[in-house]
């Protein structure tokens, strides 16, 4: 047994890194993430030089004993391949420093007014983030005994709270704010994809206060009050209820349905409990599966049209969905269409009734027409998008709660498989946007050591008008970075096991 897992972990490891898949995934990682966390210390570093605050440092990529290139623009010099050293500092008088930063803060006068040639901007071998080194601040760039002496003006820790408060904030707000002009540049230069109603040949899906008014899944909505409704969006909805009448395709017959008066009020109320008055009828056909799930494990492949659960017809994602949820925790039969066959086979059901399968894009199915966008209207257009994307991501966060939930967990293995296998810069933005969203969310989370740590300890100041104590914020620190390794650890152990073991 130990032989052929060897055996196995060996042939998977020259499987994966020996393809040319795995390289491109990895180019458009590293390209996204370097995008990314420089947008994001720019935040930091742009909101910290606002105010006047001292910034040691600003670095692409983490430095450990090497830096590829630095620049210093105080001393006119740069350097290639700069070898670190952990030795201390000490002046001519004998007083050790940590660093060159440090020894330069303790000659500046008191009323010195930092500026951007301040700043060591370099170019870190280890291309898993970067950081940005705000002098004064209470992190792990920041000597204890620094933080002992009396602070300059120039100190992030000599600054109101709300300066602060705005620094922590700004690398988040960054992020958000380069999603949202990511979306808008998409909309803008590629247009957006929609299916007109007509073309929806399966029909559409409807609450309950819909069916009672007269709806039935599957009609194609036609025209409300006699305007003909285009698409599924926004406009549409809200036209249709508040019309007095709206007319359906229903098969091969027209129906008109009469809509109650103030229908809008209970669909607003339906929205809040979490139901759409009306959904695109999605087939359930697989994209891909997700590792060490029941549709891997049932060796389901892309494209393949799942059709009934348990003997029962799932003509929708939404019916599949509430199939499984009935099967929860067992192993049911599924009636597969693949290519011209119609096979089943059998797929264990995990305990939250998800299969593990990534649904592939409706759009496919219908025919679609592209809608352009002029500059002035992609701009609204990308801040819905952004919007929309974020709040489904947070509301999606309580899912790692779940068993289900933390054995999806992954780092930039499970991040990068997320890229195509061939370049495509539609794609490629689409993706950066979706994950600068994520570092947005993830990054201001209450947790010590990461933003929202800090946010978090600089609201407590400002209600209560008392700072934590310096001994409080290292032990709260200690353990968010803990907190932080034993996670990342367990989310590489999952892209180990489920790309190179499994």
């Amino acid at each position: 047994m130990d032989l052929l897992l060897s055996t196995n972990f060996l042939h998977n490891v020259v499987a994966t890194f020996g393809s040319q898949s795995f390289w491109m995934k990895a180019f458009e990682l590293i390209l996204s993430l370097s995008i990314l966390v420089f947008i994001h210390e720019l935040g930091h570093y742009t909101w910290a030089r606002i105010f006047g605050i001292k910034v040691n440092k600003f670095y692409l990529f983490f430095n450990p004993s090497l830096t590829l290139w630095k620049w210093k623009p105080k001393e006119h010099k740069h350097a290639f391949m700069v070898r670190g050293s952990n030795d201390k500092i000490t002046d001519d008088e004998g007083n050790e420093y940590e660093d060159e930063a440090e020894l330069e803060d303790s000659k500046l006068p008191s009323d010195y007014k930092a500026t951007w040639r301040d700043t060591e901007y370099g170019i870190g071998w280890l291309p898993l983030g970067g950081y940005c080194a705000i002098d004064g601040m209470i992190d792990e760039t920041q000597s204890a005994e620094k933080l002992k002496r009396p602070a300059k003006d120039f100190e992030f820790r000599s600054k109101a709270a709300w300066k602060r408060l705005l620094v922590m904030v700004g690398g988040v707000l960054n992020n958000f704010l380069l999603a949202l002009v990511i979306y808008a540049g998409i909309v803008y230069v590629y247009g957006e994809e929609f299916i007109p109603m007509q073309n929806a040949t399966s029909g559409y899906e409807f609450s309950p206060s819909a069916h009672k008014a007269g709806f039935k899944d599957g009609d194609i909505p036609l025209s409300a009050d006699g305007k003909k409704l285009e698409f599924l969006d926004g406009k549409a909805m809200q036209a249709m209820v508040e019309a007095k009448q709206v007319t359906v395709l229903r098969g091969h017959d027209t129906v008109a349905i009469n809509i109650p008066d103030k229908y809008l009020f209970t669909v607003n109320k339906e929205m809040e409990d979490g139901k759409n008055f009306i959904m695109l009828r999605t087939p359930v056909v697989v994209d891909k599966t997700m590792p060490n799930m029941g549709a891997e494990k049932a060796h389901l492949r892309h494209g393949d049209h799942m059709i009934a659960v348990n003997g029962v017809e799932t003509p929708s994602f939404n019916i599949f969905t509430a199939q499984l949820l009935a099967c929860k925790g067992k192993t049911v039969p599924l009636t597969v269409v693949r290519g011209g066959d119609t096979i089943t086979v059998n797929a264990p059901v995990d305990n939250a009734g998800k299969l593990g399968f990534q649904l592939a894009n409706p759009i496919q199915f219908y025919k679609t027409i592209t809608k352009h966008y002029n500059i002035l209207q992609c701009v609204p257009r990308g801040i819905k998008l952004g919007v929309d994307q974020m709040v489904s991501y947070v509301k999606s966060l309580r899912l790692i709660f779940t068993k289900e939930g933390a054995q999806s967990l992954g780092s930039f293995g499970a991040i990068g498989n997320l890229f195509p296998e061939k370049w495509d810069w539609q794609y490629f933005w689409s993706i950066t946007a979706f994950l600068s969203i994520i570092l947005a969310v993830m990054n201001i989370l209450p947790i010590p050591i990461l933003d929202g740590g800090y946010v978090l300890f600089l609201l407590i100041e400002i209600i209560f008008r008392k700072k934590p104590s310096m001994k409080f914020m290292n032990i709260a620190l200690q353990i968010g970075l803990w907190f932080i390794i034993l996670l990342m650890v367990y989310a590489i152990g999952n892209d180990v096991y489920r790309f190179l073991i499994k």
